[in-house]
């Protein structure tokens, strides 16, 4: 196949293809599309294309994305998408070489390092996040924020959740599967029980019968809440509260859906939950000989978890 003859499309096509070979999942290769699509945009408009570009335009492009006020974290995801388009470009003889991945180790990778340098993710009082949950007005908001503190899941967990994930007996849910994942069971307590229920009752309102999402959109009546959405409204209701600055560029000053997740694991962990038991429900990899070898009992785990997790005054 001749190079000159694959437009941007045709190679965003392409990849897409290369894509669903690698199983990569379908959350990831719509967000690789989207992303490169974006980039095309950017690189017609300066009469590049794909395949032409050169180290000059990638430079301007984060240039633009910065001067856009794009998060370091935004960036570098959209460099990792262009590295893997690259790669393939490699592959297939359209391309000599992936310059991405220079222009990453240059501009992103030490920006990174200079900007964080050693600072971690805001980590909130329990009174501060009892009052967060407190000025969140919207019920759906409510529960989906509940639920991150509670539980520490990730946004791509949390908007797969289906109603019938959900076992009210012992107050448990039985996450979709990831790479990400080896155990896919969450405990959740009763504060976390009364403010899911407290949704339940208005997403009737809002959703199709034969939606089966737990978090549906108020758009669209068989439409799933999805990542960006959950993200943008937690960001929203954050700044309200005081807790999200946004116009810091430092880590320490934000708090996004994956503060709670730090949030959790940490106080568990105050509260002391043993060790063993906080991978489990994170779902981190059995890595070490000790855990392959150290059976967990599921029920263990939820009576430590409900001792241990925080209570939060939610009525």
């Amino acid at each position: 196949m001749a190079v000159e003859r694959i437009n941007d499309e045709h190679l965003i096509d392409l990849f897409k293809d290369d894509c669903h070979i690698r199983a990569l999942s379908k959350h990831t290769i719509e967000s690789y599309i989207s992303t490169l699509r974006i980039f095309s945009k950017f690189l017609k408009e300066r009469g590049y294309t794909l395949l032409t570009v050169d180290r000059e335009i990638i430079k301007d492009y984060v240039s633009y994305l910065r001067n856009e006020g794009k998060e370091q974290k935004t960036i570098e995801n959209r460099f990792s998408t262009f590295s893997s388009l690259y790669d393939y470009a490699v592959y297939e003889d359209f391309l000599e070489k992936n310059i991405v991945n220079d222009i990453r180790k240059r501009y992103l990778k030490q920006y990174k390092e200079n900007k964080n340098n050693g600072s971690q993710r805001k980590l909130v009082t329990i009174e501060q996040m009892a009052h967060f949950f407190e000025i969140i007005l919207d019920i759906r908001m409510k529960a989906i924020a509940v639920l991150f503190a509670k539980t520490g899941i990730r946004r791509r967990e949390l908007v797969a959740i289906d109603l019938n994930d959900i076992n009210w007996d012992n107050m448990s849910i039985l996450l979709k599967p990831t790479r990400k994942r080896s155990n896919r069971i969450v405990f959740f307590d009763y504060e976390c029980a009364l403010v899911l229920k407290q949704w339940l009752q208005k997403r009737e309102h809002h959703a199709d019968p034969e939606n089966k999402a737990l978090f549906v959109s108020y758009t669209d009546r068989k439409g799933r809440l999805n990542r960006n959405g959950v993200g943008y409204d937690f960001v929203r209701w954050a700044t309200i509260a005081g807790l999200h600055d946004l116009a810091s560029d430092r880590i320490e000053d934000k708090f996004t859906p994956h503060c709670c997740r730090h949030w959790n694991n940490t106080h568990l962990r105050r509260a002391g939950m043993p060790f063993e038991f906080i991978k489990w429900l994170r779902g981190d990899a059995l890595t070490d000989v000790l855990d392959v070898y150290n059976h967990i009992d599921p029920e263990d785990v939820r009576k430590s978890y409900l001792a241990c997790i925080p209570k939060l005054r939610i009525m």
